[in-house]
């Protein structure tokens, strides 16, 4: 169902042509990650303690699972990041891809862990080259590190951009609907609810 009234879908004709009702949510959750896989790179976005939002890139950690909606990004437990979701859990995290302009938006809250399966399980040699080997035997920049915790970020609701036609196009439905005053949306909005989250991950935990 969208989230428009109908007031809104009249004064908002874009995201009413826009918006993808007719789906899945298998469907919506395989799209979803086409998004993300392309995109690579997320912002997670955290509020501070005087209510400034920060931004910073961060790239989610796989493996990822076919139904699995939550986002897990590994990351030294001592960057402002940890202090700013200690402050005030919510967050979000948006995905762009510039060459379609599809993207997609997670708002939910993350929870911080040092759950040592999780981080065996999620583990890239690549964080080293963040966090840095100190030389005193402790922080040596692996998956033993004490600094190296889990920020695993649960949705609340999802949207989500996806294109589906070539740059050429888009480009002439654009063009086409501004000479004829006419709105056109050259791609699909598509929405996942807390109600459909909460479904996925029971069937994620399966």
């Amino acid at each position: 169902m969208s989230d428009l009234s109908p007031e809104q879908a009249k004064l908002d004709p874009y995201s009413s042509l826009a918006e993808n009702t007719n789906l899945t949510l298998q469907e919506k959750i395989t799209d979803l990650h086409t998004v993300i896989k392309i995109a690579q790179t997320g912002m997670l976005v955290t509020r501070d303690a005087n209510g400034n939002l920060h931004s910073r890139a961060m790239a989610p950690a796989s493996p990822f699972n076919d139904t699995q909606l939550s986002l897990v990004f590994l990351a030294n437990n001592v960057s402002h990041k940890f202090q700013e979701i200690e402050n005030d859990a919510h967050v979000n995290v948006s995905f762009c891809d510039p060459s379609s302009t599809d993207w997609a938006s997670y708002s939910g809250r993350a929870r911080v862990t040092q759950d040592r399966d999780l981080i065996n399980k999620h583990w890239s040699s690549f964080i080293t080259g963040y966090i840095g080997d100190l030389k005193d035997g402790v922080h040596k920049g692996d998956k033993n590190d004490p600094r190296v915790a889990v920020i695993e970020v649960i949705p609340d609701e999802i949207k989500y951009w996806i294109t589906k036609h070539s740059s050429a196009v888009r480009t002439a439905q654009v063009a086409y609907g501004a000479a004829t005053g006419k709105a056109t949306a050259p791609g699909e909005l598509r929405i996942i609810s807390k109600e459909e989250i909460q479904l996925a991950q029971g069937l994620h935990s399966k």
